[in-house]
């Protein structure tokens, strides 16, 4: 299973920037789908995540100002980032839970490529 994440770029504190997250192959379902990020000198947290059911989860520092949602029929999962920081300033990676079809029925966990949000001004 591929995910192609977009939407990164640069912005003024206090600005917005959308993320989208594809993906594709050969999935039979999607559990759950997220975002994470990775900022220089720290590990790697969760932002935001959303399962098929709706059903979100939100670190405290997205809390307010990030809100993901998941277009099912699309196997697509959006993150509206606002009221953006400089402390937001990382490499976002999108990733995926659910099955897939190869064989059999199989589970599968993928990793997007990252895409660089940068808060500056």
């Amino acid at each position: 299973v591929q995910l192609q994440a977009s939407g990164g770029g640069l912005v003024q504190p206090g600005g917005s920037l959308r993320l989208s997250c594809a993906a594709s192959g050969r999935i039979f379902s999607i559990d759950a789908m997220g975002w994470y990020r990775l900022a220089p000198g720290k590990q790697r947290e969760l932002v935001a995540r959303i399962t098929s059911g709706g059903s979100t989860d939100y670190a405290d520092s997205a809390k307010g100002r990030f809100t993901i949602s998941m277009y099912n029929a699309k196997n697509t999962v959006y993150l509206q980032m606002n009221s953006l920081k400089p402390e937001d300033t990382a490499v976002y990676y999108c990733n995926a839970r659910g099955m897939r079809v190869v064989a059999s029925i199989t589970d599968f966990d993928s990793w997007g490529q990252g895409t660089q949000v940068t808060v500056s001004s």
